[in-house]
C-alpha cells in the first residue's frame, strides 16, 4: 500500500447529519459507524391513509439510513457517494410505535457499495427489508 492509500483510509468518518425530510419524519441516530447504523423513527406522522406505516416512508428511510452507511464508509479515504440502486420488499406494516432502521455492508469498494436494510417495530418483527448500492465518487468541488 502507498503512502497515499494509507492517508486515504485513516480519515475520520463523516458524521451524519439529518437532511430536512429526515427530521420531518422524525429519524433520530442511534448508533453510527463504517460496521452499522441504526436509526428510529415514528410511525405516527408517517402513515398512509389506512392508517398503516406508508411504504413510501419505508424506502425514504430506509434509502437514507443505506446511504449515511455508505457515506461513513467512503469518507473514510475523502470520497462520497450517490445512490445507483435501491430495491424493498415489504413483509409487514405498522400502525403505531417506532421503527428501527439498520444498515450493515454486504460489499465495502472502492467504487461500489451494497447494504442491507431492515426495518424492525417494537416487537423486533421484520416489517421491510432494502438492498441499496451506491457509487463511490470523488466530492464535487464546490
Amino acid at each position: 500500500m502507498s503512502r497515499t492509500e494509507k492517508q486515504e483510509t485513516t480519515l475520520e468518518p463523516w458524521t451524519i447529519e439529518l437532511g430536512e425530510l429526515d427530521r420531518k419524519m422524525g429519524v433520530r441516530i442511534i448508533e453510527e459507524s463504517v460496521d452499522k447504523v441504526v436509526a428510529r423513527m415514528p410511525v405516527a406522522g408517517n402513515t398512509q391513509s389506512f392508517g398503516l406505516l406508508h411504504g413510501g416512508a419505508s424506502l425514504a428511510v430506509g434509502e437514507a439510513v443505506g446511504s449515511w452507511a455508505a457515506v461513513k464508509y467512503a469518507s473514510t479515504f475523502g470520497k462520497v457517494v450517490v445512490g445507483v440502486d435501491v430495491s424493498a420488499t415489504h413483509h409487514r406494516s405498522a400502525t403505531s410505535g417506532e421503527v428501527t432502521i439498520t444498515a450493515t455492508p454486504i460489499k465495502l469498494g472502492r467504487r461500489i457499495t451494497s447494504h442491507d436494510v431492515v426495518l424492525t417495530d417494537d416487537q423486533d418483527r421484520r416489517l421491510c427489508t432494502l438492498r441499496i448500492t451506491n457509487l463511490v465518487i470523488d466530492k464535487p468541488a464546490h
